[in-house]
């Protein structure tokens, strides 16, 4: 009677132990924030409008690559998202703009448009081409590495988005004001990346640096991002050739 006192002394024990080990674990994950803002060359801070206002500092994307663990070899990143992200065409253009997912996630591009559409990516990041398909119908896309792809119409020159694909579960994205969370982030070190559509490659890099995350340090302070006077969304449709205007005579273009 008495050993089996004691060994359920022990199970209560390690019970407790567990407990202990599961709550100290869940409280070493934060929510990381931080605050972006856009401006231009030479200006030093944030740009203002003939009113006043800020301009809009959303599509910031930030991410944070673990330097002490491989965020893809832990389960718990594994891609678990319950509903497939979509990219929607409506209107000749993307909803959303940009989109943000990790490596192995499946993407939807339905078209909401009353004509035809076709969708490719030829450039860096994942290349593929969705051939021509018609309203009401969908194609999907699988994204099975990291990178960045610029997606377009080879119908309508107006089409653009972009897709960024990270190999890590800790990211987000700025909303108008400049303002990020990216949630449930682990205690330790990380690479911090910083990308904007309409910043140089080599200001952005300049971005990237080491950040500690812990129970004290929580956030990635102010984020200064320089904006591409030269940014432009010209672009050559998939063979490499300018796209033909629309005939203006005789024929309703879609």
């Amino acid at each position: 009677m008495r050993r089996c006192v004691k060994g359920l002394g022990w199970l209560l024990a390690c019970s407790a132990c567990a407990g202990t080990s599961a709550a100290t674990a869940a409280a070493q994950t934060s929510a990381v924030t931080a605050e972006v803002s856009v401006s231009k060359p030479g200006s030093g801070g944030h740009q203002h409008g003939i009113t006043g206002n800020r301009v809009d500092e959303s599509q910031v994307v930030v991410w944070l690559t673990p330097l002490d663990a491989p965020a893809a070899n832990d389960p718990a990143t594994a891609v678990t998202a319950a509903k497939v992200p979509e990219l929607v065409q409506r209107n000749k253009s993307f909803e959303p703009h940009v989109i943000v997912v990790q490596v192995g996630s499946l993407i939807q591009f339905p078209n909401k448009d009353p004509f035809f559409h076709n969708i490719f990516s030829m450039y860096d990041g994942k290349r593929f081409d969705l051939g021509l398909y018609e309203a009401g119908t969908s194609r999907s896309v699988r994204f099975d590495r990291p990178g960045v792809s610029f997606l377009f119409c080879n119908i309508h020159a107006e089409m653009s988005a972009v897709v960024i694909v990270v190999d890590t579960p800790y990211f987000a994205m700025s909303d108008r004001t400049g303002h990020l969370t990216i949630p449930n982030v682990p205690d330790g070190r990380y690479q911090m990346h910083v990308w904007y559509e309409r910043s140089l490659p080599e200001n952005l890099k300049a971005l990237s640096r080491v950040v500690t995350i812990s129970e004290n340090t929580h956030t990635l302070g102010p984020i200064h991002v320089v904006d591409n006077p030269n940014f432009t969304f010209a672009h050559k449709n998939k063979y490499g050739e300018d796209y033909v205007p629309p005939p203006t005579e005789g024929y309703q273009h879609p």
